[in-house]
């Protein structure tokens, strides 16, 4: 019986040593990402006039928002530093253009003090008109600097009634900046011009927008956006490419934004030594209405024109984002002192714009470029047609081979005990 109990164990951890073989291969490490920026959130509340309309749950649409502001107070994260801007909360007058002018900075974006901010926020009565383009630029201004997560949350209950300053274009200002700051929205009248608005200004910043008609929905919807904020993100570096490979920025490894005129190229360079591989990808969004039928071509080319690979992607409405990529491994050499290769990438987009719609500034970019060494013939390259799935092959093969050996062995073992009894 002990020979037996030990036979069986012997088998299970012989099972369990190639089952984890084959889950965990060599050379696969955990990739772990550590950021130490602060994350930034500033809450940019409406408190104009309007906001005193009783539809939220028979409440007023300002209790509402001091209710939701409250409880996502009280659970926003140790490390995300918070801050609050109003519009609209300090003039009580009728001289539009002074009207236009108020918005002032609640809380300070900074380590949260909850009874303070709950305070301030107290405090609030609705008063004036909705500048939501002047918070917006002035919200950008308060979370500058740093290298963490940037994020604008806008609650409003209508238009910006202070344009021409059109709160969309400040929204494409500043995402064209590169600053890595996304503006999401939320809005508490599901009428169609609010909507339209709230969105645009979320789309031109890679944000999100969400009408809400609930107090519920609101609370739920600010905190999973603040919690949001701690996620680590990898935040983009603006770089500006050009018409021509000449004179085109070299870029290192890294997350990339720029801005495309419509139909038109941008060109940047990346160094390939030999033995790496260039990994690139493009995405360019259309924050603006465009005709249907478009698409973008990303292709590596030579110095002197010649083109190496390719990659492309098409749409036809239904989405407002195409992106492709390609890549390219540079052979090894042997001379170890073998200069490295420029490889120019060239985007191009085949987007026209729609009649009446503004074509600057230009399609937002975003560029990834990744140099790594190549890999290698014996881990990358298909053998006998099933390429990394001989992993599992070998070790199913293995398995059976030593499984059925110890299973012979077994029964003869059986077979001789049985017959000596």
């Amino acid at each position: 019986m002990i020979t037996r109990q030990r036979l069986a164990a012997g088998i299970c951890a012989l099972l369990a040593t190639l089952s984890a073989g084959v889950a965990f291969p060599a050379g696969a490490v955990a990739d772990e990402t550590d950021s130490t920026a602060s994350p930034k959130v500033e809450l940019v509340l409406d408190v104009s006039g309007s906001m005193s309309a009783k539809d939220m749950d028979g409440g007023s649409r300002m209790a509402a928002a001091k209710q939701a502001f409250n409880e996502v107070l009280d659970a926003t994260p140790e490390e995300v530093q918070l801050g609050i801007r109003t519009l609209g909360a300090n003039y009580h007058g009728n001289d539009r253009k002074t009207g236009c002018k108020d918005t002032a900075q609640l809380y300070p974006v900074g380590t949260l003090n909850r009874t303070e901010a709950k305070t301030a926020v107290a405090t609030l009565q609705p008063t004036g008109w909705t500048p939501i383009g002047p918070a917006l630029l002035k919200a950008a201004d308060d979370l500058d600097g740093g290298d963490g997560t940037r994020r604008i949350v806008l609650i409003s209950d209508g238009e910006d009634t202070c344009q021409p300053l059109d709160p969309c274009e400040v929204a494409r200002e500043i995402a064209a900046k590169g600053i890595g700051l996304t503006i999401d929205t939320l809005g508490l009248v599901p009428d169609a011009k609010t909507r339209d608005q709230l969105s645009c200004i979320a789309d031109a910043t890679g944000g999100t927008y969400t009408s809400v008609q609930h107090k519920e929905e609101l609370s739920d919807r600010v905190g999973q956006l603040v919690d949001r904020a701690a996620d680590p993100v990898v935040t983009p570096v603006a770089t500006d490419g050009t018409a021509q490979c000449a004179g085109a920025p070299t870029l290192k490894s890294g997350l990339y934004t720029d801005r495309e005129e419509f139909g038109k190229q941008r060109f940047y360079r990346v160094d390939v030594n030999p033995g790496q591989e260039l990994r690139a990808s493009v995405s360019v969004g259309a924050d603006r209405e465009v005709n249907p039928d478009y698409g973008v071509l990303l292709r590596a080319v030579t110095v002197h024109g010649r083109e190496i690979v390719r990659g492309e992607g098409t749409g036809n409405g239904r989405t407002d984002v195409i992106s492709t990529g390609l890549r390219y491994p540079k052979a090894e050499s042997d001379d170890d002192n073998a200069p490295a290769e420029t490889v120019c990438l060239q985007v191009t987009n085949s987007f026209s714009a729609a009649s009446g719609v503004k074509t600057t500034p230009g399609l937002p970019l975003e560029l990834t470029v990744d140099v790594v060494d190549a890999p290698s013939s014996s881990s990358d390259v298909a053998s006998f047609g099933l390429g990394r799935g001989w992993w599992l092959l070998g070790a199913l093969v293995l398995t059976g081979f030593v499984a059925g050996l110890l299973w012979g062995w077994l029964s003869r073992w059986r077979l001789a005990v049985w017959r000596t009894n």
